[in-house]
């Protein structure tokens, strides 16, 4: 088979990956605390040769990192981190990483997020409040008090910059590095009372889509009229 057939078929797959990932950073624009992942892809230069094939590369997905816009809510158990920092929350699979800082205290009194995970103190473990103990505050280096008594300090980890990030669920991430407690509560402190939104560009992800459903169906019309002049030649080559 002709390889320009390969290669528009290895573009489809390449644009395909990039439509998925758009598509669910879109689907995400209003998930507070979502990170958009991307894809980016390396060019390779390398001397032309007859018998050479350039094939798409698919890419590799990482974590956008940048930081979303703070929002206030008045809610006393939302909690914005001012800075680089992440929570950290007890999963299944350990200790994994967040941004979204909507919790919720259950009836044992522990402070979970709104999805169920146990919060993080910043030596790891689950932090205890008081069940119907009044209200909480928590101030900016992430001390939380209640009825007059401080109870714990949010866990703010920082992950290596070198660390690969995975997605675990909606808002919450796995690294395959371990986040160091963060230490200067001043340039990583917290927000109560305001939550992050999501980082994902509205408008520039809208066009990414559009732009990328476009690249696959310009590589999808290639290969079809690349498969009907072979089926052409093939008719005429027969009838000969």
């Amino acid at each position: 088979m002709a390889s320009d057939i390969y290669v528009a078929l290895s573009g489809q797959l390449a644009t395909e990956l990039r439509l998925s990932t758009v598509a669910n950073n879109v689907a995400n624009m209003r998930t507070a605390g979502f990170r958009a992942e991307v894809v980016s892809f390396d060019t390779v230069l390398s001397d032309y040769r007859r018998d050479q094939v350039a094939f798409a590369n698919v890419g590799d997905a990482f974590i956008d990192r940048s930081l979303g816009p703070i929002e206030a809510t008045g809610n006393p158990l939302d909690v914005a981190i001012a800075g680089d920092a992440w929570f950290g929350i007890e999963t299944p699979s350990g200790l994994a990483y967040t941004r979204d800082g909507r919790f919720t205290i259950d009836n044992e009194g522990e402070l979970r997020t709104l999805t169920g995970y146990r919060v993080a103190d910043e030596g790891g473990a689950p932090i205890q409040l008081l069940p119907g103990g009044g209200p909480v505050s928590i101030g900016s280096d992430g001390t939380i008090a209640q009825d007059g008594r401080n109870l714990g300090v949010l866990g703010l980890f920082d992950l290596p910059a070198g660390a690969v990030l995975t997605r675990y669920g909606d808002t919450a991430l796995v690294s395959d590095l371990p986040g160091e407690p963060v230490v200067d509560r001043a340039a990583n402190g917290v927000r109560q009372g305001y939550h992050e939104g999501s980082n994902v560009d509205p408008i520039q992800s809208i066009t990414e889509l559009i732009e990328i459903q476009r690249a696959f169906d310009r590589a999808e019309t290639a290969a079809k009229d690349r498969f009907s002049s072979l089926e052409q030649a093939v008719r005429i080559l027969g009838a000969d």
